[in-house]
């Protein structure tokens, strides 16, 4: 069993496998109930979440294993006590660590004290468990080498992820969002080098027309995540040339699905009427945050 701190961690083979897993399982659960009876999951909330909450906790039971639910403030992490022994000692009680936090460098300590595997379940660099669920999503609508996704807005910890997943899938991801706003460049750069080898493509761009047009799936995300309340007129400003609008969203391919990780900020990265436009996926995306933490965590079990 290994780490799953970014989506790479997964490696190609594990990637397709974990999906694999989740897509078979929520066909039917019969095979997979059970399968980590006995085991204990621990998962830790630094930042709030209602999906990754109830979603987590939902798969973990269904798999038999006992999920161990942690609030920041029961834990203290690097500040009531330091990371690395946080790590080591749920490591003796945990078959499985997972974390939601706000700096990624805590989950790659927590990693490199903890034999248990230690899962992302979101921090500021990445969230690799949304990307597996966008993925199942994307392909129960289509074959994810054929898909051309169009990003729309903060190139954020979302975004990265679906770059990266994207590239190891043979997708076409598009990224438009303003200046000051683009994803990491050593994401771009490792998305890209994945891509050249899987037949995929990145394209990075501050021109939404371009982004959209003929994509199969058109994505966006909150401008303001927590922690960045007091930039939110800015970013508000800045990024509202790049709200998905109906008319953007119909820009793209006649079948086009829109995605959204949630929660939405209705009017601000997205209008209502796309949100719920008949070939809006999000809640559909939402219940597959269950789905494929039951892969990865039938993956990670081996």
């Amino acid at each position: 069993m290994s780490h799953f701190l970014m989506v790479p961690d997964l490696g190609s083979d594990g990637l397709t496998e974990a999906l694999r897993l989740a897509a078979d399982s929520k066909r039917d659960l019969t095979e997979y109930a059970g399968a980590m009876r006995g085991q204990k999951v621990g998962l830790f909330f630094e930042k709030p979440s209602t999906r990754t909450r109830v979603s987590c906790e939902v798969a973990t039971v269904e798999l038999g294993a006992h999920p161990v639910v942690l609030k920041a403030d029961e834990v203290g992490l690097g500040k009531r006590e330091a990371v690395e022994d946080v790590g080591r000692v749920l490591d003796r009680y945990l078959d499985m660590l997972a974390f939601r936090v706000f700096d990624h460098q805590n989950l790659v300590k927590m990693a490199g004290s903890s034999a248990a595997p230690v899962v992302n379940l979101l921090s500021d660099r990445s969230h690799p468990c949304q990307a597996l669920a966008d993925l199942e999503t994307i392909a129960e609508h289509m074959p994810l080498d054929e898909a051309k996704v169009a990003y729309i807005g903060d190139g954020n910890n979302v975004c990265h992820s679906l770059m990266l997943a994207g590239a190891m899938s043979g997708s076409e991801i598009r990224v438009a969002g303003p200046a000051g706003y683009e994803p990491g460049a050593d994401i771009v750069a490792e998305a890209s080098s994945i891509a050249a080898g899987s037949g995929g493509r990145i394209m990075v761009t501050r021109d939404v027309a371009e982004a959209v047009e003929g994509a199969d799936v058109v994505y966006t995300d909150v401008w303001t995540s927590m922690g960045q309340e007091s930039e939110a007129a800015d970013r508000i400003e800045m990024l509202m040339p790049y709200q998905v609008t109906r008319e953007l969203f119909e820009s793209a391919a006649d079948d086009a699905i829109f995605m959204h990780c949630l929660p939405a900020h209705r009017g601000e990265e997205v209008t209502n009427e796309v949100l719920e436009h008949g070939r809006s996926r999000i809640f559909d995306q939402a219940e597959n945050r269950m789905h494929s933490f039951r892969g990865l965590l039938l993956y990670l079990n081996g």
